[in-house]
């Protein structure tokens, strides 16, 4: 199963080249870079590890392409990355752009659980498969 969190999610895994085009758009905008990653991919898990510190003032996509490189080195085909834009503007403060950028090798997806309550009252939830393992060792 293909984890579609994100914009571009939907679309084939982008290219290296594809990613420093987003980059560049993001810069060009003024917002702040940083890398996450997780092996939790549940929807509402927000909140993913960040790979070193958030990247304000940045001029040129190279430096955030060698700190994905280096995540990369030590997440790779074992985690969810993903690059984040957040955009400072008074009034907006707030993410702007967060896409996907590399995967584990395999997804294994997410369980529908039913639960049943009082008065006949059903409530569901999804689990990732993933999770019955401990963490940092689920892919």
């Amino acid at each position: 199963m293909r984890i579609t969190q994100g914009t571009y999610s939907f679309l084939p895994d982008l290219t290296d080249e594809q990613i420093a085009t987003q980059i560049k758009y993001c810069l060009g905008n003024g917002w702040a870079l940083n890398i996450e990653f997780t092996d939790d991919p549940h929807p509402r898990n927000t909140y993913w590890e960040m790979w070193g510190t958030p990247m304000f003032d940045l001029g040129d996509p190279a430096a955030v392409m060698y700190e994905l490189a280096e995540c990369r080195k030590v997440h790779a085909g074992r985690a969810y990355i993903r690059v984040s834009a957040f955009d400072a503007t008074p009034g907006w403060e707030s993410l702007r752009l967060s896409f996907i950028v590399d995967r584990p090798r395999d997804e294994p997806g997410f369980m529908l659980e039913r639960k049943e309550g009082r008065g006949r009252m059903i409530a569901y939830t999804t689990r990732a498969y993933a999770a019955d393992h401990p963490a940092g060792a689920r892919y």
